[in-house]
């Protein structure tokens, strides 16, 4: 009877592990750059922790001019921008092009 336990266990387990058999994929037919694209794809969106960028002067700053600003914001005294424009407006109406037929 140890014997047909045995038999059967191994058929179970056989049984059970044959299926497992098609996931395995048979990595030969591939070219040894297979996922090269990927590999310099990730490489070239991770940062660089130890990058240091080549700096001839240092950003101007002040620190009493960043005092008084400071100062400013604390008593809600900030001062507003100066209002920028894009330049002269033109207050006729806008043409792109030759007149349309039947316009003059």
């Amino acid at each position: 009877m140890s014997c047909t336990k045995t038999a059967i266990s191994l058929l179970a387990a056989a049984s059970t592990l044959l299926p497992l058999a098609g996931c395995v994929q048979a990595q030969g037919h591939m070219q040894p750059d297979f996922g090269q694209a990927l590999r310099q794809d990730f490489a070239a969106q991770v940062a660089d922790p130890d990058a240091a960028y080549a700096r001839k002067t240092l950003p101007a700053n002040s620190g009493a001019r960043a005092a008084l600003a400071q100062q400013r914001y604390v008593k809600d005294q900030v001062l507003q921008p100066s209002s920028q424009g894009t330049g002269a407006m033109s207050t006729g109406p806008a043409s792109s092009g030759p007149p349309a037929a039947g316009r003059n």
